[in-house]
Order: structure tokens, then sequence, then C-alpha cells
């Protein structure tokens, strides 16, 4: 039985198909005007846990979070309060995001971008960095390892930081081995959705201490975010928790309490 995984690298395929008409006749934008920003560095010489702020308005899994979006108004309270990052969802057909959005974030912020998105061609690597972005999400279980390990140099040759993201430990050695700029782990499991935050802290005490590590999916509060950063995670990715507040002023106060201190916790990886 096909996961919802399948089905949107399916229409990932598709879109690939309509990147390449529009590289054929020049409309892809290949280009930027912005200076590339480290997020590897932040989250490294922080001391505090780093937030990956998203910007997302539906999702497979939960469905409908929040349609009435203002991404720069967003992406402004988030660089405020403090987000090491700001992640936003390109995926129109799965999460109602477009790389127009990307690219109004990134001209009104100055802290390091994430696309976000199911990349699986140099193509949605070249439109990432016209749309100037910093960071790019690659999925290990999206692609053979051989592959990955293409996309990740390719997305380095053009400047971009590779975010490589594995779901259990099967999937370190391949992601380890494509020499990501950050590892993510996923306690989301693709298959049932369910979510388990315990997949972070023991992927974590395998690892080598030099991986700088983000712990994605299931941080619903402070506790969470200590937990993650006790397990020596240097940064959390967190979408539904920020955008299920429509007050920004909200917004920023539940950031704000997600950048939990290290030395509170006496653990830095």
């Amino acid at each position: 039985m096909a996961t919802i995984l399948d089905n949107i690298l399916e229409t990932k395929r598709q879109e690939i198909d309509q990147l390449r008409l529009a590289a054929n006749i020049g409309k892809l934008v290949r280009t930027r005007t912005t200076p590339y920003r480290s997020l590897r560095q932040r989250l490294v010489e922080r001391g505090k846990l780093g937030v990956i702020a998203e910007i997302k308005r539906k999702s497979p899994s939960k469905g409908t979070i929040q349609t009435q979006v203002d991404p720069v108004a967003r992406a402004q309270v988030y660089e405020r309060a403090g987000a090491a990052a700001i992640s936003v969802l390109t995926d129109r057909e799965y999460f109602q995001g477009t790389i127009d959005d990307l690219r109004a974030v990134r001209e009104c912020v100055a802290i390091p971008v994430l696309r976000k998105d199911f990349i699986i061609d140099e193509l949605q690597i070249d439109e990432a960095v016209g749309a100037g972005a910093d960071v790019v999400l690659l999925i290990a279980a999206a692609m053979p390892p051989a592959r990955l390990s293409e996309l990740s140099a390719y997305a380095k040759a053009q400047g971009l930081e590779v975010l490589l993201e594995v779901h259990n430990a099967d999937e370190v050695e391949a992601a380890l081995a494509a020499n990501p700029s950050i590892l993510g782990i996923n306690n989301r499991d693709l298959h049932t959705f369910e979510v388990d935050l315990g997949v972070s802290e023991a992927i974590l005490r395998e690892l080598p201490a030099d991986v700088v590590v983000i712990a994605e999916s299931g941080v619903f509060g402070p506790a969470d975010a200590s937990r993650m950063a006790a397990a020596g995670a240097r940064g959390i990715l967190v979408g539904e928790l920020l955008m299920r507040h429509a007050n920004l002023e909200d917004v920023a106060t539940c950031l704000s309490e997600l950048q939990v201190p290290y030395e509170s916790l006496g653990n830095i990886r």
C-alpha cells in the first residue's frame, strides 16, 4: 500500500517536469542577490537551544492548521523573538505553501531560511537558490543512499547548507555518509504518524559528538524542548505549536519559552 510519502514523491516528480520546462525556456531563476547565512554556525555558537520556527498552513497528518497566514509578519515576529532560523514549507499540494512564501520571507529577515520541501532533483535546489534559501531539506527515506549523497554534494556546491532528515536508526549511516551540514531527527513515524521524542534520544546517544543535530516534530512546550536539549540536540524544528497561535504576541512568547539555556541542563554536545 502506498504511503503518504510515496504519494507526495509522485507529485514532486510531476512538479519537476514543470520545473524542467521552465528551465528549458530560461524561466527558472538560479541566481541570488542576498548573502548566504549559516544555520549550522548559529546553532553551534548559541548558548541556548535554537528554534527553527516554521511557517506551515496545513499538513497531511494534522490537516488545516491555519490558513490566514501572513508569512512576512510571522517571520518578522519569529526573528524578533530569537528564532535561530525560519523554515518555510514550499509544498503546495499537501501543505498549502509556495516558493513565493520563501522569497517573501527571505526579503524581510536577516536570519537563515530553510526551504522545507520534498527535494529529489537538482532543479529544486536551483529553485531554492534563486528564491534565497540558505538551507535545504533532504529526506533519507525519499531516495537511495547514493542519490542522497549526490544531492547533498550538489546543494553544497551551490552554497547551501543541507539539513538531512532521518526517521530511525537504520537511516543514520546513509545520512552521515552524505556529509550533511546538520542532521535532523524526525520523531514522527512516517507510516503511523505517531510521535515519540524517544526516537531523538535513542539516536543521539549513538552519534559522534561533532554531529550537529536538530530534533523535529513532537515539541509542544518548554518541557519537550528541555528534553531534547538534555538529549544533546542543538536545535528543534517547531511548526504546529507556533502555527496554532493566531495572535502574534502569543507566538513570540511561545517561541521565547522554547529557547532553553544549555547552562541550566549542564549538557552541551
